[in-house]
């Protein structure tokens, strides 16, 4: 008489000879969510199933991977509904100004940048991140007037006005 022997779940191999996997969040240069992908042995086995990035592909991982997208989805469009209404507390608001220490002819000793603009736009109670402000022509070395464009997320811009100034001097 034989024993029983216990059957391992063989993970599925692609047309390549590679695993087949699940992806639970989207990887770059791989796929999106939701994605059944061929990938080696070992980067499967080793980066994206214990990071939580790929599961194997069995009836009940499918299941719970339909539900985890739904409730995903209701969260980007939450946040897109909150990046639009920030896109447009920005637009009607007049601008920001930031003090900056000039020579007389008006050229900055150092530079504004992305950090200053998002600082000065946190004084004013919105949460823009340095990562978040577009800085096409560098940073800003001369006092004037500026429109900085803002990248919110998903595909969501606005332009804010840049007042830089030359503080007054003290006598």
């Amino acid at each position: 008489m034989a024993a029983k022997t216990k059957q391992r779940s063989q993970i599925k191999k692609g047309p390549h000879g590679g695993m087949q996997l699940v992806l639970t969040e989207d990887v770059l240069h791989l796929g999106k969510q939701g994605d059944v992908v061929e990938v080696r042995p070992g980067y499967g086995r080793n980066y994206l199933v214990p990071r939580g990035m790929a599961t194997i592909p069995t009836p009940h991982n499918l299941r719970l991977l339909d539900r985890y997208k739904i409730r995903v989805r209701q969260a980007r469009e939450a946040r897109v509904a909150d990046l639009k209404a920030l896109a447009e507390q920005i637009s009607k608001m007049a601008g920001i100004s930031i003090e900056a220490n000039a020579n007389p002819e008006g050229h900055l000793y150092g530079s504004v940048g992305a950090a200053e603009i998002s600082k000065a736009l946190r004084a004013k109670m919105l949460q823009i991140d340095p990562e978040m402000v577009n800085m096409d022509g560098g940073p800003i070395k001369e006092v004037g007037v500026y429109e900085v464009r803002l990248h919110l997320g998903f595909e969501i811009d606005a332009i804010v006005a840049v007042v830089v100034f030359k503080p007054a001097e003290k006598k």
